[in-house]
């Protein structure tokens, strides 16, 4: 008999792709398991490229609550609901652990899981579910998706990932389960040939995160010159402006602007990326793409991109991690900001990167 799960994991990009290996283990553990997944709009493509994910049912909880009576909003909500009213799920996951996701949750017909108050980020969203589970924190938040599912849906947590490093040393592209094919699936002018593309993350939503743009242009031209090509997504205009810059600082080529897929398939393509604390590092680790991910406020061992091939280089600074969107340090004119990140400038982080990459 097949096990119907409604998971609710709506953001964001990273948190959706740390569900993926959870996701994984449990098609593992209970073969013929079906999940339908509810996520945020902007990354409804991820669940999809999943085998084991049947009904992806998009929300739009950021945008919604912009203007939540008009007509608009209500029409969308309704067409939500439609898509839950007759389906009886034999479990409704809620792996986020916030109200706004313990609500949707009750919105579902079927017992309801989730983290206890003192494992949840919102401990008010446990007094919503119908089973709760005690999942540690100080963790990996991969692991501790994996663990939450184990807990609710009653399978052994996998071996690999019971270590101390949570099994990303042993990690692959498998554990996360994605279907490649489904990833490329209408991607263009993936390449065959020429100098191996070196992919630069640089754009992240907390202040704090960001790399300083000066270290982005001169590790543009040491990777340059080393014989790479340097590749310069972006998503809104302020990274945008960025990546014009550090290409013509330093060398690289601007992407056009590329929905969800195009980025993936992007960065399936590359040989390698450096990346900041983003979503995007998290994709690059689901692809299995040798990355290096820069940390300054905040801790690698919780957050940082999972996987086999993913190396993380933190700060060694006292203030860190500090866990804070704006740092509250002021440095004089003309020093690097955040100042956690001036020990981490571009020479270390291509020497790092040049020793990974060759391993």
């Amino acid at each position: 008999m097949m096990m119907r799960v409604l998971l609710i994991k709506t953001s964001s990009l990273g948190d959706v792709i740390h569900a993926l290996p959870a996701v994984t283990d449990a098609a593992r553990a209970l073969p013929g398991i079906r999940f339908d997944w509810v996520v945020e709009e902007a990354f409804a493509e991820v669940p999809s490229w999943h085998p084991a994910v049947g009904r992806v049912l998009p929300v739009a909880l950021r945008r919604w609550r912009r203007q939540p009576f008009a007509r608009a909003t209500r029409e969308e909500w309704r067409i939500f609901r439609a898509a839950l009213d007759g389906a009886r799920y034999d479990c409704v996951l809620d792996a986020q652990g916030l109200l706004k996701s313990a609500w949707l949750a009750g919105k579902a017909c079927g017992p309801r899981h989730g983290l206890d108050r003192r494992s949840a980020r919102e401990p008010l969203a446990s007094f919503l579910y119908t089973h709760r589970h005690a999942v540690p924190w100080g963790r990996h938040a991969v692991r501790r998706v994996r663990e939450l599912f184990a807990a609710a849906l009653g399978y052994a947590l996998p071996p690999e990932a019971r270590g101390e490093d949570d099994g990303a040393s042993r990690a692959s592209a498998a554990a996360y389960g994605l279907d490649r094919s489904r990833v490329l699936a209408g991607a263009r002018d993936l390449p065959t040939e020429g100098a191996p593309r070196l992919v630069f993350l640089h754009g992240t939503t907390w202040p704090s995160k960001h790399w300083p743009e000066a270290y982005w242009c001169e590790l543009a031209r040491i990777a340059a010159a080393a014989g790479w090509q340097v590749r310069l997504p972006w998503g809104n205009d302020i990274e945008h402006e960025r990546a014009a810059r550090i290409a013509a600082a330093g060398g690289g080529y601007v992407l056009p602007k590329l929905p969800l897929a195009g980025l993936a398939a992007e960065l399936a393509a590359a040989a390698a990326c450096v990346a900041v604390d983003t979503g995007l590092g998290h994709l690059a680790a689901a692809l299995d793409v040798p990355a290096l991910s820069l940390f300054g406020p905040t801790h690698p061992g919780f957050t940082g991109a999972w996987g086999r091939r993913q190396f993380r280089l933190a700060t060694d600074s006292p203030c860190a991690p500090c866990l804070r969107k704006t740092c509250s340090l002021r440095p004089p004119a003309g020093a690097v900001q955040p100042p956690c990140f001036a020990r981490l400038p571009p020479e270390r982080v291509w020497e790092v990167f040049g020793q990974r990459t060759e391993d």
